[in-house]
């Protein structure tokens, strides 16, 4: 069975979780991320971003109603810098950049990029190949935040994230999207987590490649500063 999320980090405003690949945030088909958290921790909490299905790592959730109020006006005015870990066997068209486009509906649940950017979502990412191990690791920072923005990125740069089959991603045991770090500031204090992916195969032989140790600190980069327009519909 699979275990749907371990405790990360329990403060008075909020919980860190990292969640499981393929664990809902919804209740859709049985309970979802939330009330099997709420049924193993004892208290009531409460959404303020959301993960998709397939990937795993950190997410929060607040303690209150009034944290809950803050923690979302912070992501929704993009103040929590977000981190995410993933990998293609695919060669990229560039190895880091920006991503920038509006994003609409296609088949199947999926999303596309345009080339229109009235309300776009915007991405920057890094990448590192390795010469003894099958795929490129990237690390990507959206600025915004829409429904599967980064896999639509990754997707429009020739290097679908392996297992990514809604995206036509190489066959692989699981989705390699996992949420890696968060930083944020609540209450005149600052948060940072991270948090390695264990699930997967090939996120295994990354973790024993030592690789991972070029991003421990992932903020500490070297990203581009981007001012987003006014977003809506988020």
């Amino acid at each position: 069975m699979t275990i749907a999320f371990t405790l990360i980090a329990e403060t008075a405003d909020f919980v860190l979780l990292n969640k499981a690949a393929g664990i809902s945030f919804h209740s859709d088909d049985g309970p979802g991320l939330v009330v099997l958290a709420q049924q193993q921790l004892g208290y009531k909490l409460y959404p303020v971003h959301r993960l998709d299905k397939v990937t795993s790592g950190l997410i929060v959730l607040a303690s209150s109603s009034a944290a809950a109020a803050q923690l979302t006006q912070l992501f929704s005015t993009h103040q929590v810098e977000k981190y995410y870990l993933a990998l293609s066997v695919a060669k990229p068209a560039k190895k880091q950049g920006w991503v920038k486009g509006d994003m609409a509906s296609a088949r199947r649940g999926a999303w596309k990029l345009l080339s229109s950017q009235q309300n776009p979502a915007v991405t920057y990412f890094i990448s590192q190949g390795f010469a003894e191990l099958p795929f490129r690791a990237f690390l990507v920072k959206p600025y915004s935040g829409k429904t599967h923005q980064i896999r639509v990125a990754l997707k429009s740069m020739g290097a679908a994230i392996a297992g990514d089959t809604l995206y036509q991603g190489a066959a692989a045991d699981r989705v390699y999207l996992h949420a890696y770090a968060l930083r944020f500031c609540l209450h005149n204090t600052e948060y940072q987590y991270i948090q390695a992916p264990t699930e997967g195969v090939l996120y295994q032989q990354l973790g024993q490649s030592g690789a991972l140790s070029h991003w421990a600190q992932p903020w500490q980069l070297n990203w581009p500063n981007y001012i987003l327009p006014q977003q809506v519909n988020e």
